[in-house]
């Protein structure tokens, strides 16, 4: 008996610890979220010193990022954009990447690669900003010359892209690995056994029935996307409104946030908090989005 209760106390202090651990973590997330609402909200309410006061319609609707006008519609749409075609060229790099390791690599090969892989998602996005500046900018200017096209040493839309998709197929590959490795053994021996060849396997019953865990990989590779601010700052270029073009300066919410990073007080300090908000909405209705796609498709799993 006495084991026994020292067992249930030990159990008991181990629930409390954790329950503190989680608490802690709650308020200190809802305590960041006030603190950017409340620093987000006050150009819009409160007049500073010189008289001056943003506007929230300006803000909402203007497409134009400028002194005086603070226009956010432009560098959200530049960043939903961006993100989009980024997820959209890592996932199926990622997916097949996982498939690779997970199947069809011999063992040595295999494990070689995914220590590669998970040393790449641990890089710092600085280094990738660097080698977005060193290598991939030169390669985009290259390639509009190439085309007949002008391009601002390289900093565009596409080298944004191309960071991004380097940035996040490490952590949306890693994700998938673990997702296909779940997939019960006898799934795949009853494929083979019923005729199915190895290719149509390793699609049909591995991918099928990695795809919830290989959401989840992405909507994680969605949120850092969205979130990285130092490597895209260093190849956008830092346009003032909507700018789509392959080859043509851009900037998102992130980089805009970043050219104020001297500033310590003041309107054009405080309307990045108001940025800020913008990018807590957009993640969270991505995210949204994309587990309600996710519990959707996982209805249908093999």
């Amino acid at each position: 008996m006495t084991a026994s209760k020292k067992k249930l106390t030990i159990d008991k202090i181990v629930h409390s610890i954790f329950l503190v651990l989680t608490i802690l973590c709650s308020l200190s997330i809802v305590l960041i979220v006030t603190i950017i609402f409340l620093k987000g909200t006050r150009p819009f309410l409160v007049p500073y010193s010189d008289g001056t006061r943003a506007s929230l319609v300006s803000f909402l609707f203007s497409t134009r990022y400028v002194s005086g006008n603070y226009g956010s519609l432009g560098v959200a749409i530049n960043t939903i954009v961006i993100v989009f075609f980024a997820a959209l060229l890592a996932l199926p790099l990622s997916v097949l990447t996982a498939l690779f390791i997970v199947r069809i690599a011999p063992k040595l090969l295999g494990q070689i690669i995914q220590i590669v892989v998970e040393l790449l998602a641990a890089v710092p996005s600085i280094i990738f900003g660097l080698f977005g500046m060193g290598v991939i900018n030169p390669i985009v200017r290259d390639l509009a010359f190439f085309f007949g096209l002008q391009t601002a040493g390289g900093v565009s839309t596409l080298s944004v892209i191309l960071v991004l998709v380097i940035m996040i197929t490490p952590t949306i590959t890693t994700l998938s690995i673990t997702a296909m490795q779940a997939v019960p053994s006898d799934r795949i021996h009853a494929s083979l056994a019923l005729g199915a060849t190895m290719t149509q396997t390793n699609f049909r019953v591995v991918i099928g029935g990695a795809k919830s865990g290989i959401f989840a990989a992405l909507i994680l590779g969605v949120g850092r996307a969205l979130g990285e601010a130092t490597a895209v700052s260093m190849v956008a270029g830092g346009a003032t409104g909507i700018s789509l073009g392959l080859f043509s300066p851009t900037s998102t919410l992130t980089s805009t946030m970043m050219q104020g990073i001297h500033e310590s007080a003041g309107l054009n300090y405080d309307i990045r908090f108001s940025l800020g908000i913008v990018l807590v909405a957009i993640i969270l209705i991505s995210n949204a989005l994309l587990n309600a796609l996710k519990k959707r498709i996982s209805r249908y799993e093999v």
